[in-house]
């Protein structure tokens, strides 16, 4: 199992989530990838809505795909060996606590991209600061944001399209890579 491994299970995810008319959007570590901050993973993590869910697991339980273990929301690619971890639209990041940036219906909000269905970045970013704000243990979320600001050259404006929730921690972490910069 390696980084071509978790690539050929997305791109088999996508075409089975596509077959069956499935809304979804990729989150996680590959959909920073696809925004062009590249970080390695082992997994593959994807938006669904509960129907989402239920049309996936009826269709490819035993056909490429098993659950983690009985009952599991996520799956494991058989033929690459990759954990598929899924997120549930409605849900909420972090901490799973309600607040104010909860997980989004990708039939409504993802876009799609060159390869596969994307949350915009904003909303991408929303869920990150949200993540790394409430979960202690999710700190790397804040950290992808603040690679996304450095490496996209994010600007401070981008602030305005986020919820209030958020706002201030973007502007701090926009605040410490521009500090940084600075010589």
């Amino acid at each position: 199992m390696g980084e071509a491994d978790v690539h050929k299970a997305l791109e088999k995810l996508v075409r089975t989530l596509d077959a069956y008319r499935i809304p979804y959007a990729i989150i996680g570590a590959m959909a920073l990838n696809e925004f062009g901050y590249r970080r390695t993973t082992v997994d593959v993590d994807v938006l669904l809505t509960a129907d989402g869910l239920a049309t996936f697991k009826r269709n490819v339980l035993g056909r490429g795909y098993a659950e983690k273990f009985p009952g599991s929301r996520s799956v494991r690619d058989t033929e690459y060996g990759i954990d598929i971890d899924i997120v549930l639209a409605g849900s909420y990041p972090g901490d799973g606590k309600p607040k104010p940036i909860a997980f989004p219906d990708p039939e409504k909000t993802a876009e799609r991209g060159a390869r596969v269905a994307l949350l915009p970045l904003p909303r991408l970013l929303e869920l990150k600061l949200a993540s790394g704000m409430t979960a202690p243990d999710r700190l790397r979320d804040l950290a992808d944001v603040q690679e996304l600001i450095r490496l996209l050259g994010l600007p401070e404006t981008v602030a305005a399209d986020l919820d209030a929730s958020v706002r201030d921690k973007y502007l701090e972490l926009w605040r410490a890579v521009l500090h940084a910069r600075e010589p």
